[in-house]
């Protein structure tokens, strides 16, 4: 006859240890920065100006001024 204590459902689990759950939040961080350089690039392309010809003013490389 079994006994009234055995396990009948499924098992009991482990919790995470020290090293799995800073693992899972080092993911996380990750995860979040990546996320949000993923939306930044996309808000900033959709939101940049299209290469208008009127609107193009013809700048130096390393310079915010119109050259000549």
């Amino acid at each position: 006859m079994r006994s009234s204590f055995a396990a009948r459902g499924g098992h009991l689990l482990k919790s995470p240890n020290y090293r799995q759950q800073a693992a899972r939040r080092r993911l996380m961080a990750v995860g979040a920065v990546l996320g949000m350089a993923l939306a930044a690039g996309l808000i900033g392309s959709l939101s940049a100006a299209r290469n208008d010809v009127a609107t193009t003013v013809a700048t130096g490389p390393f310079s915010y001024f119109p050259h000549q």
